[in-house]
C-alpha cells in the first residue's frame, strides 16, 4: 500500500503532516505493520519531533540556520554551489544531517508514535516549494 503526500511550504520551518498519515494509514485498515515515509527532495528532511509546544519547532529551525547559515555569511566563503541562491547549499547540508526517510511501527492499527511526537517535514529553503512524500505501509 502506498501513497504520496504534497506539503506546501511557505519557506523554511517545520511543518506538520501527522493528521494526514494517521487518517491514511487508519483507511488502509492493517492491524499491524510497519510504515515508511520518504521525502523525494535534497533540500528538505523529515524529523518526528514535538507537537505540543510551537517553540520546539522555532528552537530547531533556530539552531539549524546557526549551524549552517546561508552562502552570504562570511563562514561559508568556502562553498561553491551557490547559482542557485545562498540557501540551497545550506540546505543540501542540513537534509545531509536529518533524516530524509523514516521508519514508524503500525499496531492495532495505528501509529506507534509517543504522546507528544509528531511527523513533519522540515523544509530548508526559504521560498515556498511543494514537496513529495511517499508513504509505504507493509505488513
Amino acid at each position: 500500500m502506498q501513497t504520496t503526500f504534497e506539503i506546501r511550504t511557505n519557506g523554511a520551518g517545520l511543518y506538520e503532516f501527522t493528521r494526514d498519515v494517521i487518517r491514511w494509514v487508519q483507511e488502509q485498515r492493517q492491524n499491524n505493520g510497519l510504515l515508511t515515509l520518504f521525502v523525494q527532495h535534497t533540500s528538505c528532511s523529515l524529523l518526528i519531533q514535538e507537537n505540543a509546544d510551537p517553540e520546539v519547532q522555532t528552537d530547531m529551525q533556530a539552531f539549524f540556520e546557526r549551524l549552517v547559515p546561508d552562502t552570504n555569511h562570511p563562514s561559508m566563503s568556502y562553498l561553491t554551489h551557490t547559482y542557485e541562491g545562498p540557501d540551497d547549499m545550506p540546505a543540501h547540508i542540513k537534509a545531509a544531517l536529518t533524516p530524509v526517510s523514516l521508519s514508524i511501527p503500525v499496531m492495532n492499527g495505528a501509529l506507534a508514535l509517543g504522546t507528544w511526537q509528531g511527523i513533519y517535514l522540515f523544509e530548508h529553503r526559504t521560498r515556498p516549494h511543494s514537496r513529495r512524500v511517499v508513504a509505504h505501509l507493509s505488513p
